[in-house]
């Protein structure tokens, strides 16, 4: 299992013949239109982790646009819904095909309210994964090897989450309502980006 930091943009066929690719962002904030988005770790579920440090004066990443854009491979996120934003704003990019474990974990787990990515990898795969990295400078010009660790640690077991929430889905008979789930996801981002992040545009009121 290695870490493998790119500057920029990821290599030419990286993933070249996967099918889906675990995606997640770190970003100097959590507010879409300020906060700027600095660097997206990838993998494809083999144990390696790629991560692109983004050139924010350009944020001219054909390769990584590409790959994010590309109708065969599926892209597996956990809160997707903000990554999405974030590349729609930064990168120029409808993300699509996507999965997103967060939503598959609220469809399938309804017996608890705790569906962050830490409680359902301890869950699900038995991981006890480290936060202490979440809110440290990501826009730094060199990361630190406790930051490249923790940010490939975020998309690492997402295939593994994806195979076993799919599981649950399947015997639950939910897994219709989180296909169509996934597919409005990029839509949702769209909304949010929009105005109506704050929204319910289901609601009566």
């Amino acid at each position: 299992m290695a870490n493998h930091l790119h500057i920029g943009d990821l290599p030419k066929g990286a993933f070249a013949g996967a099918t889906s690719v675990a995606v997640d962002s770190e970003t100097m904030g959590l507010r879409l239109g300020r906060d700027p988005l600095c660097v997206v770790q990838i993998s494809d579920g083999k144990g390696d982790a790629h991560l692109v440090q983004l050139d924010r004066a350009t944020y001219d990443a054909p390769n990584l646009k590409a790959l994010m854009t590309d109708p065969a491979v599926t892209k597996i996120f956990h809160f997707g819904r903000f990554d999405i934003a974030m590349f729609y704003l930064h990168l120029g990019v409808i993300t699509a095909p996507v999965y997103c474990t967060k939503i598959a974990s609220k469809l399938a787990r309804t017996y608890t309210d705790r569906h962050g990515l830490k409680d359902v990898s301890k869950e699900l795969a038995g991981i006890d994964m480290s936060k202490a990295q979440q809110s440290s400078d990501w826009g730094a010009a060199k990361l630190s090897d406790e930051q490249i660790a923790y940010a490939a640690s975020d998309v690492l077991h997402l295939h593994a989450l994806r195979a076993r929430l799919d599981a649950m889905l399947v015997r639950e008979g939910r897994d219709h309502l989180a296909r169509a789930c996934f597919d409005f996801l990029p839509h949702r981002a769209l909304l949010d980006v929009a105005g109506w992040e704050e929204v319910d545009i289901f609601a009566h009121m």
